[in-house]
């Protein structure tokens, strides 16, 4: 009731009474084997609730857990699977959305719906699946998935108004001038309002403005920070009577893009102002206005989450989330998640703020930019369809497949747009270790040190490993802390290893990072082998049949004389070298070459 967070263990039902005897943003409970960890964030009003979020996380990425320990945040409402999207809790799940591809593995999101067959169905639910994004609707769960869209029927048929004024937020950017030209060149809208920062004062404005008017509009260009509701209040108050407000189009935003560790509530308020409370003002502001269109400019990074871009995606999921509020009160909503635009010269969609190595790192993965001309088409075909959140992103989904390990490394969203391979394009989670234990251990160091410089060549979109220079600092080799996280990334799915997110620090050269890797690989083979020797022990009261009982112990007693030998080393030759030629041989095959050499024990 008082709006704490409590941790609770793997039963879930069974702690709820704990709830009121947890201090702190979180708290330990026994936790078998270092199990999953729920996180309850109880829903919060306003700002405080992604606030909260980012709390827990940024403790969680900071303190050592085991492999196996999940961070579960439950919201309540923050998807439209249920009864409708909560644009606050919506903020939420973006957030998290970036750090799970910042730190995979390590957090899980969860919604309920509040009816009551759902809530026993989220210890089941958190059991039996590993899909990081979950909703909890009506018993049933359901995960995020995106389809191509095809036109509907009346789809592109939205008749802007000519008559009334359109507003447009952020006009002064690079989207907001391709929107108003198209609207007046392409739509016949004859007001514009077209607000941003400096207004007059930004660069080529007076001339964008005389542009427009050329064009047959009537346009007026102010001064007015969307975030400070009573300045947005006076700006709307002076929209003239006899040509109210017809439309709005919210394109404002700005990016401080940092990984999680170095995100501050600060940083997170930056961002969320100018979009998220800009939007809010919006939509409070304009309730009781006739409104034909309230269009708010997204990005596909609060879907998908982007290492980084916490604070960004947080922000852009709170306008997915508002689009959906409003359709629910009746209100025309619509919001593009957009993708990559080409051809601006300032932030749009996902692409904003990146460089050429982060374009070409986006297209690696699968994410290929939209030319303005595109974009534009497919404003026109949202603007009025009936989905309030369409998805506008260009997609190679071959590309996807290569950059991933398979469907379930991508964001679940776009799961559902690749299938896993028969053969992954990326090394098996346990790959490395396999090649490892079939190679001589003269050669193992020069295996580790060649898959950290194809990982490496890989991110940076060199052309093979060749180009990585074992004893060159990561830095010098051109690594950033995004293309650091996505290396760190690649190397935990190689190696099947949790790697710290200090990898590139802590390690600064490949070479090194070898030489560490291949002792982390060497200690987790020893433990697969203890394993499998407990494994073997608690089946030997199984086997009834005594002539089987001897036959295993036969086996056993010389595997054992195996291990014992100096002898077992691949690289001193001796009965494990010879035994290599067995490869493709029956076990019986290879069972009586073990008797002819060691005997009957």
């Amino acid at each position: 009731a008082d709006g704490r967070i409590a941790l609770l263990g793997p039963d879930v039902l069974g702690l709820a009474a704990e709830l009121g005897a947890v201090d702190g943003p979180y708290a330990d409970l026994p936790q078998p084997d270092g199990g999953t960890v729920l996180a309850q964030l109880l829903p919060d009003d306003g700002r405080s609730a992604v606030h909260r979020a980012l709390e827990l996380v940024r403790a969680w990425v900071a303190e050592s857990r085991p492999d196996s320990a999940r961070l579960v945040l439950v919201t309540r409402g923050a998807v439209a699977a249920g009864a409708g999207a909560d644009p606050d809790q919506a903020a939420v799940w973006g957030l998290v959305r970036s750090v799970q591809a910042e730190h995979p593995g390590r957090f899980v999101l969860v919604d309920v719906d509040g009816a009551p067959e759902s809530l026993p169905a989220l210890a089941e639910a958190l059991s039996h699946t590993d899909e990081p994004q979950l909703a909890l609707v009506r018993g049933g769960v359901r995960v995020p998935r995106m389809a191509p869209a095809a036109p509907t029927a009346g789809a592109g048929a939205f008749r802007w108004p000519t008559a009334g004024t359109v507003l447009i937020t952020g006009a002064s950017g690079a989207l907001g001038r391709l929107v108003a030209r198209h609207l007046v060149a392409e739509h016949g809208v004859r007001r514009l309002l077209l607000t941003s920062r400096r207004g007059l004062s930004a660069p080529g404005a007076a001339e964008w403005e005389a542009e427009l008017t050329a064009l047959g509009a009537r346009v007026t260009t102010a001064s007015c920070d969307v975030s400070d509701r009573a300045a947005l209040a006076a700006l709307l108050a002076q929209v003239p009577d006899a040509h109210p407000l017809a439309a709005v189009v919210h394109a404002a935003g700005v990016l401080d893009d940092g990984l999680v560790g170095d995100l501050t509530p600060e940083r997170l308020d930056a961002v969320l102002r100018p979009k998220a409370d800009a939007a809010r003002h919006l939509h409070e502001l304009t309730r009781d206005a006739r409104l034909d269109a309230f269009v708010l400019f997204s990005s596909a990074a609060g879907v998908l989450g982007g290492p980084g871009q916490a604070n960004y995606a947080a922000a852009n999921a709170f306008l997915d989330g508002l689009a959906h509020h409003r359709r629910a009160l009746g209100l025309p909503a619509t919001a593009l998640a957009w993708g990559r635009w080409r051809g601006t010269e300032e932030a749009a969609g996902m692409g904003g703020g990146l460089d050429a190595a982060g374009s070409s790192r986006m297209e690696r993965a699968g994410i290929l930019p939209l030319s303005p001309d595109h974009g534009l088409r497919l404003l026109d075909l949202a603007v009025g369809a009936p989905e309030p959140d369409p998805i506008p992103l260009l997609l190679d989904t071959a590309a996807l497949a290569r950059s991933s390990s398979g469907a379930a490394s991508l964001p679940p969203p776009l799961r559902s747009l690749v299938r896993r391979p028969r053969r992954p394009a990326e090394p098996a989670a346990d790959g490395l270790r396999d090649r490892l234990a079939s190679l001589p251990a003269a050669e193992r160091d020069a295996a580790v040190l060649l898959a950290v410089r194809d990982e490496a060549a890989g991110v940076l979109g060199y052309p093979g490993p060749g180009a990585v220079e074992p004893d060159r600092p990561f830095a010098e080799l051109g690594f950033d802390s995004l293309s650091a996280v996505e290396f760190r990334n690649r190397m935990a799915t190689a190696t099947g290893l949790r790697l710290p997110s200090t990898l590139t620090f802590d390690h600064p050269t490949p070479g090194e990072l070898a030489t560490y890797l291949r002792g982390e690989l060497a200690e987790d083979t020893e433990t697969d082998v203890l394993a499998l020797v407990d494994r073997l022990t608690e089946l030997a009261g199984t086997v009834g049949d005594s002539a089987e009982r001897t036959r295993a112990a036969r086996r056993l007693r010389n595997a054992a004389e195996l291990l014992a030998s100096p002898a077992a080393s691949p690289s001193a030759g001796g009965p494990a070298a010879e035994l290599d030629r067995f490869d493709a041989q029956s076990d019986d095959e290879f069972f009586a070459y073990l008797d002819g050499q060691l005997g009957d024990a």
